[in-house]
């Protein structure tokens, strides 16, 4: 068996992150593939949050290697202040002074074929470089999302840092992975002196243990109540995610007599520490307290259990992110509830709703045509007539199927 050094720096225990699922999912199901994955990952003090929830999925025979990593706003930071140099490329960068050392002992002593990072942490594909150019084994980049976009990021040093960084991942690794056509449409685009063939598409997914017991599996069924419950799990802020064109919505349909809080309930769960008293404050000016719910963050197991509770699942997204896909949204499909996606219709996120036969897509910013939709969504999704994506299409989505898809890049870059 083949063997691929892992590093990332979302991994068990950290908490809050859907990031971490990806990493996760790849190390189990990598071995069924042919490939014995280790992992170079951060030291928990790192993280902001931690949790045990899942660290009962790391597989027991994997090595996980867990180095020096400082938070430079949390360790490093006098009176709230730190150098800027602290967080090049982010906050973690001081990660490299155990992940290189580390990741060296572990490639003389395991000998992996490949090496493979992972964004959204920059300091995760520095490390990615560093020990390719020290050592020669071909490297794949997992972007997921764009390093570098029109506003992101908006400090011109870090934004520096990022531009260099994309240029070496994108020059210098044999494969850069994205999870969704526009990103990697753009990166193509932007590059576009790089081969073709060094652009790969993985997307996210669910996980069918996360929804199944060990022994026997059952489809997911709601609870159904006479009120009809809608959740929206997961961050919601006011640039990409912004949720005050459908309150004002449901304030002007509440007005109007066409909703109440007997017939309906609205469920934010877990929008995020920075959003949630922002939030708290619209849900409260546009009167909506009886009907709008905040609740704070649960573990994995439970935050999927409370889908499979609710009537239908709302999903947030602007135009801002339109190259970009919410990890979420394969857990929402697997669910199989009616989901009502708040977002653009040129996006890729709409897109992947169309391909999977959801076409309930409402325009987020535009609150005169939520005003206009929503009571006929209502009516559909009381009546139980709202469409839910087939199940042959649901399967394509797995995490043990984008796995294979990694492998597969493993095996072309091995061969090279």
């Amino acid at each position: 068996m083949k063997h691929a050094l892992l590093i990332a720096y979302h991994f068990p225990p950290v908490a809050g992150s859907s990031g971490v699922l990806r990493t996760l999912k790849f190390s189990r199901y990598l071995p069924e593939f042919g490939w014995q994955p280790s992992v170079l990952s951060v030291h928990p003090r790192a993280y902001e949050r931690v949790s045990d929830a899942q660290l009962a999925e790391v597989p027991e025979q994997m090595t996980v290697v867990r180095t020096f990593a400082l938070d430079a706003a949390r360790h490093l930071a006098v009176a709230g202040r730190y150098s800027r140099w602290f967080a090049l490329p982010d906050r973690w960068s001081s990660w490299l002074l155990g992940a290189i050392p580390s990741g060296l002992k572990m490639i003389r002593h395991q000998r992996p074929t490949v090496l493979w990072s992972t964004y959204p942490m920059p300091t995760a594909h520095l490390a990615g470089f560093l020990l390719h150019r020290l050592t020669g084994l071909p490297w794949v980049a997992d972007c997921r999302d764009s390093m570098l976009d029109d506003s992101y990021p908006s400090d011109p040093l870090k934004r520096k840092a990022h531009a260099w960084l994309e240029r070496q991942v994108v020059t210098t690794a044999s494969r850069v992975i994205f999870t969704t056509t526009g990103t990697l449409q753009m990166y193509a685009e932007r590059y576009p002196e790089i081969p073709r063939n060094r652009w790969v598409l993985i997307a996210n997914g669910f996980d069918e243990a996360d929804f199944c017991g060990k022994d026997q599996c059952s489809a997911l069924t709601n609870t159904h109540s006479r009120k009809l419950i809608l959740l929206h799990s997961g961050l919601i802020d006011p640039i990409d995610r912004d949720p005050r064109p459908f309150l004002f919505a449901l304030a002007e349909l509440k007005e109007r007599g066409r909703i109440s809080a007997q017939k309906i309930k609205i469920l934010f769960r877990a929008p995020g520490s920075g959003s949630e008293i922002k939030l708290l404050s619209w849900i409260s000016a546009h009167g909506l307290d009886d009907i709008v719910e905040v609740a704070p963050p649960l573990q994995y197991a439970e935050a999927l259990a409370e889908m499979a509770e609710v009537d239908a699942l709302l999903l947030f997204q602007g135009k801002t992110c339109n190259h970009q896909i919410p990890a979420k949204i394969y857990e929402y499909l697997r669910v199989g509830h009616p989901i009502i996606g708040l977002i653009d219709p040129a996006g890729d996120t709409a897109a992947l709703l169309q391909e999977a036969g959801v076409n309930t897509i409402l325009p987020l910013d535009d609150k005169d045509a939520l005003i206009a939709a929503l009571p006929g969504l209502l009516e559909q999704l009381k009546a139980g007539s709202l469409p839910v994506s087939p199940s042959e299409i649901i399967a394509s989505y797995s995490r043990r199927e984008r796995t294979a898809e990694l492998a597969a890049v493993f095996e072309q870059v091995a061969a090279v």
